[in-house]
């Protein structure tokens, strides 16, 4: 049975004047997925949730959330958005805001007393103005507020900006239990470690333009990565030197090598040696980010307001 994708673009264009927002934009998520956007802060990454929401209009091209055209008010109930530049009312308190995003909805906020718990925003936190609150406690009011009434979509800016480890590690789980119960999330970020523990695919945006979509488990199966290896004897200098292997030092009998081509052939001259040490650490997503990154070269720059 083919669903229907919670969100769609196609062409997704938005220009500032002469400065590129998105450019030529085709995504498609799919229902149950914990997507991740990645890309620098500059890279059009807020502009196409605010196309997405429906908050700004594209210059050319169409959005879509559920089948419907993303400006549709009758969507705003199944969207829970989280922005990377979250304003709030100081004057109110932590509760106050909570029921009066509850308010501008139909959707009861159900899950607010167990999102209080686990990101540890007790009554006293949300007894006080917000004016007076932290940066981190004002992202897990945020959160609250987007995740509360439990929404289909999550459309996440930066979420984890300006909390501690362990309440990270909270939003972590809680991203991963939205995906497992059928909800999609769309995760914006540029800490590419935490699209690295959250997302099974990603899409890579850079100066507006869509540089690819992948799933993580691909990015780190064809990723460039490092290999020591110590010999028992001198190293076969000779025989390493393959397609796809560079030798970045050798410091006899150890080498370092730099692989991104097939394994096998490396495997078996190895294999043909006496090897007393080798270390080949997984490659991380962002040393695969910045490969893939380094290779394409988008030709306009963008210059996203955020």
């Amino acid at each position: 049975m083919n669903a229907t994708p919670v969100i769609e673009a196609r062409g997704l264009t938005k220009h500032y004047g002469a400065t590129v927002g998105v450019e030529a934009l085709d995504l498609t998520v799919e229902p149950g997925e914990v997507f991740g956007f990645l890309g620098p802060n500059g890279s059009g990454k807020t502009t196409t949730i605010r196309l997405l929401l429906g908050l700004i209009h594209p210059t050319t091209g169409d959005a879509r959330l559920f089948g419907r055209p993303a400006d549709d008010p009758a969507l705003r109930d199944r969207v829970g958005y989280l922005p990377g530049e979250l304003v709030l009312d100081g004057r109110m308190t932590g509760a106050e805001t909570l029921r009066f995003l509850e308010r501008l909805g139909s959707r009861p906020a159900h899950l607010r007393a167990e999102l209080c718990r686990r990101l540890g925003l007790g009554r006293t936190d949300l007894e006080r103005r917000v004016r007076d609150y932290s940066r981190g406690m004002k992202q897990k009011l945020g959160l609250i507020a987007a995740l509360q009434h439990d929404p289909d979509l999550l459309l996440l800016d930066e979420p984890t900006t300006g909390l501690d480890p362990l309440v990270r590690e909270t939003v972590f789980e809680l991203l991963a239990n939205a995906g497992r119960t059928g909800k999609t999330v769309f995760h914006s970020s540029h800490v590419l470690s935490e699209v690295d523990r959250t997302c099974t695919r990603v899409a890579i945006i850079g100066r507006g333009r869509l540089l690819g979509v992948m799933r993580v488990a691909d990015i780190h199966r064809t990723s460039v990565r490092r290999m020591v290896v110590h010999f028992a004897g001198k190293a076969p200098l000779a025989e390493l030197e393959l397609t796809g292997v560079e030798l970045v030092e050798h410091d006899d009998p150890a080498v370092v090598l730099r692989v991104s081509g097939e394994l096998d052939p490396l495997l078996a001259v190895l294999a043909r040696h006496s090897v007393a040490h080798l270390v080949f650490p997984e490659p991380s997503l962002e040393e695969a980010f910045v490969e893939l990154y380094r290779s394409s070269s988008p030709a306009r720059q963008s210059d996203e307001p955020s």
